[in-house]
């Protein structure tokens, strides 16, 4: 075999490895694409049907908090929660701080324990119950960043294979090209 011919199954070889390796790339962007789109839209759809909003600039709920906590609910103040990253700062800023501020830093576990030790102790009772729905919206808001996070990863690795598959297209094009012009 001539090494013109041996050069023209290389390049074909290559053409087809590169083909494969853009519609593998370009596929994988578009539903990464479609994963984030599902996810954004689930998280924001829930976090919207749940009617949570910030407490506004001057509202005694926005005054009673830290200075810091202010600071990182103040951007928000008084719009609708919506997106993941609002549900991580209502849950750390506002929420976190409430919780802290109830039973002296204890939480759920640390209280329904005293709880059960007295329970006759209506105080120990209702700081139990109120930990509990708490910390449980608490963390239901965190697993909103989080799946509002997964989004935001998904959607850059759409748009990085996406770049990929463009790229491979580029390379393919031009092992087109040197191919025919072995020919």
């Amino acid at each position: 075999m001539a090494k013109k011919d041996e050069r023209k199954v290389i390049d074909k070889i290559l053409v087809f490895l590169g083909v494969i390796t853009m519609l593998t790339l370009l596929a994988a962007g578009g539903v990464a694409w479609w994963a984030s789109s599902f996810i954004t839209n689930q998280v924001s759809g829930e976090l919207t049907a749940q009617n949570i909003y910030f407490p506004a600039h001057g509202a005694a709920a926005f005054t009673a908090l830290p200075a810091s906590d202010q600071q990182a609910i103040g951007q928000y103040a008084g719009t609708q929660l919506s997106t993941g990253q609002q549900a991580k700062v209502y849950a750390n800023n506002f929420i976190g701080v409430h919780l802290r501020e109830l039973a002296g830093g204890k939480t759920y576990a640390e209280v329904s324990a005293l709880a059960q030790q007295d329970p006759t102790n209506q105080k120990l009772q209702q700081q139990k119950a109120t930990l509990f729905q708490g910390e449980t919206l608490r963390a239901i808001l965190l697993n909103a960043y989080a799946f509002g996070t997964m989004g935001e990863v998904a959607r850059l690795t759409a748009i990085i294979a996406i770049v990929g598959g463009g790229i491979m297209f580029i390379l393919v094009l031009l092992g087109l090209r040197h191919l025919a012009s072995l020919i």
